[in-house]
């Protein structure tokens, strides 16, 4: 860093440009108003550097002496930082984070993209979009432990640019044995109409500022949707042909357990012109369908597989057991069996 670069801030929004520095490892950055801020230089990153004759012509050379052994003392503190190891880091725990440059003006803020890497792992990614005619990389480096990455500012006009992301990464650690991780690649859909409602900015435990994270890894495990490509709709079609639409409740002996998928191409031979809500309607259809049913089956146990994605038709689930279906037992079904994707209810 020096003086004249660019900075972003990492534990708020906004930064600004390096006019100079105070101590050891503080940065006086002049934001777009004019003020000069006291910020630590380690919780800057620099996203334009300044121009190296420009530099020459306006700090003095006592300055840049000092300025040298000020970063060469934050480098060794930094260096002795990044050994710094958690338990809860030896698995990998990864996040996409938007913030709003400008909450309070909601309607014309630009945003900004965070990758947060909550881990003891370098990660080599490569962060894109899909546009009409394929994937297009809009970020390819290196994020460092237990840090978060500025990656890139857009305005409203960008915000369908970014609808579908994906992030592919691998891990590992330099100079010293680690465990074995696999590639990740991981697509998410950004629900663009959050960025329109203050509400969907929230409290998080990586900014002093709310913003909207999208978990791409938790606990070495990645992320999936329930995202219905049309070339899985038609193999799912060509697998179903003569399959009623709706499936049939199956009666089955006392004591033995149901299981009912929820997912969509489970339940719909096509989805064409369905939105999201309207397939989350039909698939509470479904459940409320089969509890019905058996209500009055005392000790009848129902698991209902709906799959891990992002928690909404899961959260549905339990939003329904809670209201309507108060005097039955729920838990979380098998691991060995269902994973994190299926709820067990018991009738009382």
């Amino acid at each position: 860093m020096k003086t004249g670069d660019k900075v972003r801030f990492l534990n708020t929004t906004g930064g600004g440009v390096v006019k100079g520095f105070q101590g050891k490892d503080i940065a006086l950055v002049e934001d777009d108003e004019g003020f000069d801020i006291p910020v630590l230089i380690r919780e800057c990153v620099v996203i334009e550097p300044a121009n190296d004759a420009q530099v020459r012509q306006t700090s003095k050379p006592t300055a840049e002496v000092q300025q040298k052994a000020v970063i060469g003392k934050v480098e060794e503190k930094y260096e002795d930082y990044k050994t710094e190891e958690t338990k809860e880091g030896e698995q990998l725990s990864v996040f996409l984070a938007y913030l709003p440059v400008d909450i309070k003006n909601l309607s014309t803020t630009a945003f900004e993209c965070y990758l947060i890497n909550d881990s003891n792992y370098y990660l080599s990614f490569n962060y894109m979009s899909r546009s009409d005619n394929g994937w297009v990389s809009r970020n390819a480096n290196v994020i460092e432990p237990n840090t978060k990455l500025f990656i890139e500012e857009f305005d409203k006009m960008e915000l369908n640019d970014i609808e579908h992301i994906c992030l592919q990464f691998f891990a590992y650690k330099k100079e010293k044995p680690f465990a074995l991780k696999n590639a990740y690649s991981v697509e998410v859909h950004i629900d663009t109409v959050k960025f329109y409602k203050l509400h969907s900015f929230r409290e998080n435990d990586y900014f002093e500022d709310e913003a909207i994270i999208y978990p791409i890894a938790r606990h070495d495990l990645a992320e999936k949707e329930l995202v219905i490509s049309a070339a899985e709709i038609e193999t799912a079609m060509k697998q179903k042909e003569g399959r009623p639409r709706i499936q049939p409740i199956v009666k089955k002996e006392k004591n033995t357990v149901l299981e009912i998928d929820l997912h969509a191409d489970e339940l719909l031979d096509n989805t064409n012109g369905l939105s999201s809500g309207d397939i989350l309607e039909y698939q509470l259809k479904k459940f409320r369908e089969v509890m019905d049913e058996n209500k009055r089956n005392k000790g009848q146990k129902i698991v209902f597989i709906h799959g891990k994605g992002d928690g909404i038709l899961k959260n549905a689930v339990l939003k329904e057991l809670n209201s309507n279906y108060k005097s039955v037992y729920y838990q979380d079904a098998s691991f060995r069996e269902y994973g994190y994707g299926a709820t067990m209810v018991t009738i009382k």
